[in-house]
């Protein structure tokens, strides 16, 4: 059974800074593309919370979206909340979650 999802509001603002930066830097091929990626992965999440690599942190996991976008979110009994979007080129002792 699919699980709901909740978009925090650091989830918003960091996927709209991703499509920001999309929009100044490349195509809207790419833009299409990541938005269409964010939304596959979703929904593989919502199907299977655990199929994607734990982290440290309890029920958090990462799924990656694109080479350079990770999407962090922790899972509850009854719901799936997206936490942040994360650019895989920055330094991963920085994430915040």
């Amino acid at each position: 059974m699919a699980k709901q999802i909740i978009w925090t509001p650091e989830a918003e603002a960091t996927f709209e800074k991703v499509i920001a930066y999309l929009l100044e830097n490349w195509t809207e091929k790419e833009i299409r593309n990541f938005v269409t990626s964010t939304f596959s992965v979703i929904a593989y999440i919502s199907e299977h919370p655990f199929m994607f690599r734990k982290t440290n942190k309890r029920n958090v996991r990462e799924a990656l979206v694109t080479p350079h976008n990770l999407l962090i979110y922790k899972v509850y009994p009854d719901r799936i909340d997206l936490i942040t979007f994360w650019d895989t080129r920055q330094n991963p002792l920085r994430k915040k979650f």
